[in-house]
């Protein structure tokens, strides 16, 4: 078995992100870290939509991130802490939109590790040095400077290591001109390391550390270090340093220490202050549980400075210092707004906040205010007894407010994360789908939702009216060559012609000296200032005084059809002719005296656009024919030329597998086949739903790299238009497909939309750059705004974290259970409520009120758990029914089952705990919640609770009953009156039971920290026998049955792997009626009497929660789909030949030697990272062949023998056939 991994959902968390002036420009960027890529952002500040300018997988692991600009410069640079034992510094190159390696030191050992360098980074503010920092023990100094060239230089390492120290954060100070510093939160653990009592642990004491680089000395001091807050786990760069334009002073200098439920300010030789962070003023919330900062952004402007902090429930607090000079007078906090937790929060000078949610969309947002007079109560350090710090061990006084709806920020831009995906299922459910949808459930909290997501790009439609008819083609035209916008919407019916006016509103035209009494066969704005009609009996040409030129055919002949640029056209007659008309200095169309006899019907023609500059297309145009021979019909395209000297003759031939219908000929640029201009492509759309496209050389009219791919059901029409000023084509069957240049690659991808008939470029004052079509007798105005987008996201709010779900098999309805811990439910808040108002209390009913979207919910002890089963509607897209759990039960596993006892009636079985604890892992009770289906599935009626010892972390129908894993046991129970009857149990496992999967009598069990088993129900013995296992433990998070004999399983770790059963042994197995033979071999290994064989093994990068078997592509082959946590979606297809196998693993060889890791990671060790790669070709890697540059494609081309154009259609085609994406 050989598999082919490749990505079609990259993931969508945001881990860390920078701002910067990375491009050089005026304009700020941000880079942001998706783990195992990096994408550079571009925010744009009069629309407020953030635009994906750069996107590049790394091939390792990025831990941390850090921007700094060398004093004087204009150009902020990147640094990358990996996993890769390097630093990395990056520059963005706008003029080839990369990232380039500046420079890459080596200083540890790869991998992520607690003593190699790597976990935090901190930057000089002057861009003067930089450090690297690891968990424990290392740090790194490197100094930045310039040559005499002007380009960046690296010194080498200046080590600043303390043995037997834990390091919590790392930050800059920010001293002007004078030695870099960089402060540390360190905890020394010797003594606690050595002492067995647990004392010295709890008298350890957290230090706030200064290390000065002496740049005249060249090497790295200790320069102070001094306790602080024991719970401390935040710093914070205050601004300090003298001006360079004057003696004052940018700030008092030192950092923010940000600890559970307090700020401090600190730094040498000045006094402390301390605030409180202020806590929402709930009337019953978990007082117990402390407040911690968990993102914090610091901006400069003119003469002041302010700093954003945001707590764990996603509350900003906006912190100012009043300073004289560098004596701070004063520390004062107060509410700011409430936005999504983030993982880093980015100020952009232009006025923007970017938040990169921990879970969930990620959000722009612009400031509207700076809160300065918004009325919230401020606290202030000065409020307090010597600022705060008379007692530090003791808390301050809490301080409490109102969380409110934004009022200093508003929402302009979100970017779709699925981050983090808990469980996926791949069906095709929706109607006319054409392909399957992924279902997920990601987020968490009150945040979360159930997304569909379709191949597709998103339409945006503005406008849509019926029309008097069915069209059967639509045009839009300008009046002038030069205006803006268009003027005219043309409509050809069948007996006639419909102009319509476009302004304000669309209205019936008048005086267009266009001929309504007939059909349309074209439309185009010619010349200067004329306008084009060709309709069946001749051609009018509508000059700006509204005179009017006709050519007529001659009679007994029509056009049926014809091509039009701006100063070309030639039309088609149904006498098999061919005229040629062009446009001559006076702006008069001439006919070219000589009409070309084709002796066959033409089917359809296509001329290019004039390029810039010249009289006429590149001598070229393309015509079909269907030429009729003796007792047989040929299918041909041929191109004629149309230069002066040679026009009209043919220069090419190509044959055709089936009669065409459609053709286009367009400049598009793809970067894989040149970089430097458009490429001119042939897209010919056959009467089968086939599409060829062909790329055309312009110098000889020979057409080469011909690639095929099926679009629908329906004869193809293709149609030229331009796509946020690119230009694209339009191909139109039973699905509209878009072909697209996207970051200079080229992308074919479908429209979720209505079928269209016919579609036309649309541009008009209120609705520039849109697409007009119509689908039966409607009118349609409609954008493509998010190009580049492979997935159309659905989305369905829900109240909790989603945990797992299932498909019920004959409805089509999604049952989907929710649980939230430390959450009170909706019954547990409103008891809450009733209490305190039976003690008098006085509730503030406001925030009660809040959107629990928005807010979250309030905190409760450790314990307490909200839990609801959910049924949904996933084509509606809508809930149907929510059944709350009650008795602080929460939900954790849950499966359809049919029950042989009930007539094999389905029900929904649900695997609850009472009161669980996480860690460790206990329940007071667990319990199988059988629900009987009611109202067509719609609804659900509790029949029995049956109560167990443990919690049931997997339930499955199997054989008319249920199996299930309880705690460590593997238990089958039969449908009782009263509750279920268990009948057999397997107690041989080594922890919790994670996963179920079954054929047969056959059962494989996820083990939590030993991968899989295969375990075997033997009726006559009524046993559960475990018979074979892995050879090494692994963690497993979800498994996939492949065939009767092979498991596919995901770990904890991001690796995919495929193990198999020896069918000898398989055999042996179900051929012992009994079990007995099981019963007496011999175990190996501690374990099962049979190992497994390991069969593929690749390493993802992201943790791996759902596998599924399913073909993506109508009547295709099965492949794997997988998601991932961080929202990655990708396939493992595997190889239908050994050829392929040789071919695409050789060209991933060149590949790991051409295409080196960004962050200096080797591709071979990441992809390997804890089992060595086995049987899997990295697609990914493979794919960036496309991106090489031309002289290392030809290379690598020759190696393998193909040509560079043969290497590109194969990975297409690899891509394409497995998933249609």
């Amino acid at each position: 078995m050989h598999l082919y991994n490749f990505t079609i959902q990259p993931p969508t968390a945001i881990l860390h992100a920078i701002v910067g002036n990375f491009s050089g420009a005026r304009q700020q960027e941000i880079i942001v870290s998706r783990g195992t890529r990096l994408e550079l952002l571009r925010p744009d500040p009069r629309t407020g939509k953030i635009s994906n300018v750069l996107a590049s997988d790394v091939f390792g692991s990025v831990r941390s991130l850090a921007s700094f600009r060398l004093t004087g410069g204009t150009k902020d640079y990147a640094v990358v802490g990996s996993d890769s034992g390097r630093i990395v510094i990056l520059d963005y190159d706008p003029k080839t939109s990369s990232f380039v390696k500046v420079h890459q030191e080596t200083y540890g050992k790869s991998g992520a590790r607690r003593i190699v360098p790597g976990q935090y980074l901190a930057t000089d503010p002057k861009g003067r040095a930089v450090m690297i920092s690891a968990m424990e023990k290392s740090k790194l100094v490197y100094i930045l400077n310039r040559d005499a060239a002007a380009n960046l230089t690296i010194s080498s390492p200046l080590e600043a290591h303390k043995n037997n120290a834990i390091i919590h954060h790392v930050v800059g100070l920010d001293v002007g001109f004078e030695n870099p510093m960089f402060a540390a939160l360190e905890v020394d653990y010797t003594e606690a390391d050595q002492d067995s009592t647990g004392v010295a642990f709890n008298e350890t004491e957290k230090m706030l550390t200064y290390y000065e680089l002496d740049l005249g000395l060249n090497h790295v001091v200790r320069k102070w270090s001094e306790p602080t807050d024991p719970r401390a786990n935040l710093l914070v760069q205050v601004p300090g340093g003298q001006l360079s334009s004057s003696d004052r002073y940018d700030g008092p200098s030192g950092v923010l220490v940000c600890c559970e439920d307090h700020i401090i300010y600190r730094h040498m030789d000045a006094p402390q202050h301390r605030v409180p962070i202020p806590r929402r003023g709930y009337p019953f919330q978990d007082e117990e549980h402390g407040l911690i900062v968990t993102a914090a952004v610091m901006h400069k402007m003119k003469g002041a400075f302010f700093f954003l902090l945001q707590s764990e429930e996603g509350d900003l607090y906006k912190v100012t210092i009043e300073h004289d000079e560098q004596d701070v007078k004063a520390l004062k906090i107060k509410y700011f707004d409430t936005v999504p937790v983030a993982s880093s929060l980015c100020i952009l000078k232009s006025g923007f906040l970017f938040v990169a949610s921990e879970f969930g969309n990620h959000h722009l947002y612009q400031f509207l205010k700076l809160g300065d007079e918004d009325g919230e109560r401020e606290l202030s350090s000065t409020d307090y007894p010597s600022y705060g710090m008379a007692d530090p061990h003791t808390p301050l006084p809490r301080a409490t407010f109102r969380p409110r709806p934004l009022d200093n920020l508003s929402l302009v831009d979100e970017l779709e994360s699925l981050n983090p995906i808990i469980d996926s299922k791949v069906l095709n459910l929706l109607p006319n789908a054409g392909s399957p949808q992924i279902f997920t459930a990601c987020g968490r909290g009150p945040r979360s939702t159930f997304r569909t997501l379709r191949h597709g790009l998103e339409v945006e439609e503005a406008i849509n009216f019926d029309l008097p008819g069915i069209p059967n083609a639509i045009w839009t035209t300008k009046l002038k060559e030069d205006d803006e916008h268009d003027a005219y919407i043309v409509l050809s019916f069948v007996n006639g012609t419909l102009v319509l006016s476009i302004g304000e509103t669309i209205t019936d035209a008048e005086d267009t000296g266009f001929l309504t009494s007939a059909p349309t066969v074209a439309v185009q704005q010619i010349g200067a200032d004329a306008l084009l009609q060709v309709h069946p009996h001749g051609i009018r040409q509508v000059m700006a005084d509204k005179r009017v030129n006709e050519w007529r055919v001659p009679s007994g002949k029509t056009i049926v059809n014809a091509a039009t640029n701006k100063r070309q056209v030639v039309v088609a007659l149904s006498s098999g002719e061919l005229v040629y008309f062009e446009l001559d200095l006076e702006g008069q169309l001439n006919e070219y005296q000589d009409r070309r006899a084709m002796g066959s019907t033409i089917l359809a023609l296509s001329i290019a656009e004039v390029p810039e500059g010249r009289q006429r297309t590149p001598f070229l145009f393309l015509i079909f024919l269907r030429v009729r021979a003796v007792g047989c019909e040929d299918q041909t395209v041929r191109i004629i030329s149309l230069d002066p000297e040679s026009t009209l003759e043919a220069i090419s031939l190509q044959a055709l597998t089936a009669p065409p219908s459609s053709i286009c000929i367009a400049e598009i640029l793809d970067a894989s086949l040149n970089r430097t201009q458009p490429t001119m492509f042939v897209n010919i759309g056959l009467q089968n739903g086939v599409l060829l496209r062909t790329v055309l050389d312009p110098l000889n009219g020979h057409l080469t790299d011909t690639r095929t791919r099926f679009l629908g059901t329906r004869p193809i029409k293709l149609i030229r238009v331009t796509v946020q000023g690119n230009p694209a084509i339009l191909a139109l069957s039973s699905r509209s497909w878009l072909n697209y240049t996207y970051q200079n690659m080229m992308h074919f991808t479908p429209l979720i939309y209505e079928n269209l008939d016919y579609a036309w470029n649309f541009s008009a004052e209120l609705h520039p750059g849109g697409l007009i079509g119509i689908s039966g007798s409607i009118l349609r105005l409609f954008q493509v705004t998010k190009l580049g987008t492979k997935l159309k996201q659905d989305s369905i709010p829900l109240d909790y974290t989603p945990r797992k779900f299932v498909m019920h098999p004959t409805n089509g309805l999604v049952y989907l259970i929710e649980a939230d811990h430390r959450t009170y439910s909706q019954e547990a808040a409103q008891k809450h409520v009733e209490e305190l108002r039976g003690m008098r209390k006085r509730i503030d009913e406001d925030i009660l009120g809040l959107p629990l979207r928005e807010f979250g919910r309030p905190k409760a002890p450790a314990g307490v758990w909200a839990s609801c089963i959910r049924i949904i509607d996933p084509v509606e897209g809508k809930t149907l029914q929510v059944v709350e759990l009650d008795n602080n039960e929460a939900a954790f596993s849950l499966a359809v089952v049919s029950f042989a006892a009930r007539d094999d009636e389905l029900h929904l079985v649900v695997g609850t705990a009472q009161d669980a604890l996480l860690s460790p892992r206990s329940c007071t009770s667990g319990f199988l919640r059988t629900y009987k289906f009611t109202e067509d599935g719609r609804n659900l009626e509790l029949l029995h609770k049956t109560e167990t010892n443990d919690i049931p972390l997997a339930v499955l129908a199997f054989q008319g009953r249920l199996a299930t894993g309880v705690g460590k046991s593997l238990r089958l129970y039969e449908m009782g009156k009263k509750k279920l009857l268990r009948k057999v149990e397997n107690k041989n496992f080594s922890s919790a039971i994670v996963t179920l999967n079954t054929q047969g009598s056959r059962l494989l069990v996820g083990d939590m920290q030993d991968s899989v088993f295969y375990a075997v129900y033997k009726p006559p013995e009524n046993r559960l026998l475990i018979f074979a296992d892995d050879t090494q433990p692994r963690w497993i998070t979800c498994t996939a049955m492949l065939d009767y004999n092979t498991v596919v399983a995901g770990d904890r770790f991001g690796n995919i792997f495929v193990n198999r059963l020896d069918s000898k042994v398989s055999d042996q197995v179900d051929d012992d009626p009994t079990g007995a033979g099981i019963l007496h071999e011999k175990g190996i290994l501690m374990g099962a009497p049979h190992k497994t064989t390991l069969l593929a093994h690749f390493h993802v990068g992201d943790i791996i929660t759902g596998i599924h078997k399913v073909a993506m592509v109508v009547g295709g082959r099965d492949v794997l789909v997988y998601t991932g946590l961080h929202g990655t979606i990708g396939v493992l297809a595997p190889f239908v030949s050994k050829e392929d196998v040789d071919f695409i693993s050789t060209l991933e060889q060149h590949m790991r030697t051409e295409q080196l890791s960004l962050v200096g990671r080797d591709h071979l060790a990441w992809r390997g990272y804890y089992v060595p790669v086995k049987a899997v070709v990295d697609g990914d890697l493979c794919e960036m062949y496309a991106r090489l540059a031309p002289n290392k494609q030809s290379f690598i081309a020759n190696e393998l023998d193909r040509t560079v154009g043969e290497v590109l259609k194969k990975l297409e085609q690899l891509r394409v056939t497995a998933s249609g994406f």
